[in-house]
């Protein structure tokens, strides 16, 4: 397993990487991040220090701070901007770049990228979801059931399937949306997750929803296997993360085919997405090297 020069012992016997610092949960998000954090471990080879990403204290003395526990950002929108703007005020090494972290966190990058060409899931912005932008929509897509979800969002919360004719949901009503065609891919052979540390590819999955459902999250009933990526998702999924503001140390890159078969992307995830390092056949070894590489 990896092991790094500056890891001293822990309470509970094992290697602690000081120089490591993993954001977290505030105490009071209601999920169990503690199954993620083994996974992380375990694939490191050695524990790094966890801190509460609402109350992290001083992060000065790290040499690379990783949010990829930091669940929960998107219920807590103004505190995570203004903790976004002190990290990056003070210079703190972040992976990936606190800017970065900032364009990803509303999901609107999609229209920059496709802007640069990128074969995105058509996708509209609306800033106070109305009956009018789902008509507007319908008639810019073709008709057609619509998907709608808020631009700052994580884990399917305010997402929602309309069919022609369906209201809009009264918990999204006037809120800041995006609105996209359903793609047919999602319940036909479900969504490729590709996986990439420092641009290169560690391993790949398919999440699929439960029947009747669109939602490939476990909480809603999906479910996910390890799948070789599919003929050109690696270059879309390389396409991505180059047209993104900087490469990134790790990502999770989704995509789906459309009703062309043509595969589009869904979501580029860049601040705290699963990583699914027990689908990775050499166990998480290329995301230790990677991390291994920016402690230097």
């Amino acid at each position: 397993m990896t092991r790094f020069s500056r890891s001293r012992p822990g309470l509970t016997g094992k290697l602690i990487l000081s120089a490591l610092c993993l954001l977290t949960p505030h105490p009071a998000y209601e999920e169990n991040w503690h199954p993620d954090a083994d996974r992380l471990v375990a694939a490191l080879g050695a524990a790094p220090e966890f801190r509460v990403w609402t109350e992290p204290g001083d992060l000065a003395g790290f040499d690379l701070i990783m949010p990829l526990l930091a669940w929960g950002y998107q219920r807590h929108v103004p505190q995570w901007f203004a903790a976004l703007d002190a990290w990056e005020a003070q210079g703190l090494p972040f992976a990936n770049p606190v800017a970065t972290l900032r364009w990803n966190t509303d999901k609107d990058y999609l229209l920059d990228l496709g802007g640069k060409g990128i074969a995105i899931v058509p996708t509209i912005e609306s800033h106070a979801l109305s009956a009018a932008d789902l008509a507007q929509a319908r008639a810019t897509f073709g008709g057609g059931r619509l998907v709608v979800k808020p631009s700052i969002s994580a884990g399917a919360d305010g997402t929602h399937l309309l069919a022609e004719g369906d209201a809009v949901p009264f918990d999204v009503l006037e809120r800041e949306m995006l609105i996209q065609p359903m793609m047919p891919g999602i319940q036909e052979e479900g969504e490729f997750s590709l996986f990439l540390f420092n641009g290169h590819l560690s391993h790949a999955i398919v999440k699929r929803p439960a029947k009747g459902d669109f939602r490939v999250q476990e909480q809603f009933g999906g479910r996910e296997e390890r799948v070789e990526p599919p003929a050109g998702a690696l270059a879309l999924a390389e396409a991505a993360l180059a047209a993104a503001p900087a490469l990134p140390l790790y990502a999770r890159v989704d995509m789906v085919r459309d009703g062309e078969g043509v595969l589009r992307l869904m979501e580029l995830e860049l601040i705290e997405p699963s990583l699914f390092l027990h689908y990775a056949e050499d166990g998480g070894a290329m995301f230790a090297a990677a991390v291994g590489a920016a402690l230097g």
